[in-house]
């Protein structure tokens, strides 16, 4: 039996979090769920937005977390790093930057591949 292809992590997140493959997974994860078990009425495009977001920023605030024990720790080369990882993940979250992404777009939309 042939599967769907999973829907797509947005191009520019995959750019920006090359480093990242962890979170890339855990972004493809957040999304299959939302492929596999959609909820009803509410358009699955939405669900898999959200999705994303919290994932997202789930990845920020722990960033944040990251930077505030570096400080603590008083370690300047692991708050210079920590600082950037932080930033990156907030700038990853700004919905603007990958909300628009067209291949997720005509995953989710594609007629006819989620009946709710």
């Amino acid at each position: 039996m042939r599967h769907a292809p999973p829907p797509p992590v947005p191009q520019r997140l995959r750019e920006m979090l090359k480093d990242y493959p962890d979170h890339i997974q855990k972004l493809q994860a957040a999304l299959n769920h939302v492929a596999e078990k959609p909820s009803t009425g509410i358009p699955v495009i939405e669900q898999a937005i959200w999705a994303l977001e919290d994932t997202l920023e789930r990845f920020a605030l722990d960033a944040g977390k990251e930077t505030k024990v570096a400080e603590a720790n008083g370690d300047p080369l692991a708050v210079e790093q920590a600082t950037a990882r932080e930033s990156l993940m907030f700038r990853a979250a700004s919905k603007t930057v990958w909300v628009g992404d067209r291949e997720l777009s005509e995953y989710f939309r594609a007629p006819g591949k989620f009946s709710l």
